[in-house]
């Protein structure tokens, strides 16, 4: 960002980190098993983050741990990819953010589930940091 005088705003932060469309996300609106569609598109959050869900919703808190920490991983390499240098915002507004904020709300929620109150701390300012509307979506 530029101020005016046309230098560059140094208190301006980053510009929000807007990721491309999921290749994962029609298949998974169809409504096909998230685990076919991992196994599919290995790269994708969205589907790591429907299966660390589903592992939630059913009580297996582990199995979901796992699942939310590979969409996470697979989510920090996209933002790389896309430009993020470790902070700035991730809009939830902008629908290809969602699958790694998912993952990461849903890590936050699994490691609260195992007892790993320090990950969920961390995990819910990550989530403010990237977008304060972001917890109020996703976190319980």
């Amino acid at each position: 960002m530029s101020t005016s005088s046309g230098r560059p705003d140094l208190l301006a932060g980053p510009p929000p980190t807007l990721l491309p469309a999921d290749p994962a996300a029609p298949a998974l609106a169809a409504g096909e098993p998230a685990a076919d569609v991992a196994g599919r598109f290995p790269a994708s959050s969205a589907a790591w983050a429907t299966l660390a869900e589903q592992a939630l919703d059913a009580g297996r808190s582990v199995e979901a741990y796992a699942y939310a920490r590979t969409g996470y991983h697979r989510g920090l390499d996209a933002l790389r990819r896309a430009g993020w240098r470790g902070h700035g915002p991730i809009p939830w507004s902008h629908e290809p953010n969602q699958g790694f904020l998912r993952a990461l709300s849903a890590l936050g929620r699994a490691a609260a589930a195992i007892g790993e109150t320090a990950e969920v701390e961390r995990i819910r300012t990550f989530l403010s940091d990237s977008d304060p509307a972001a917890p109020a979506h996703l976190m319980p």
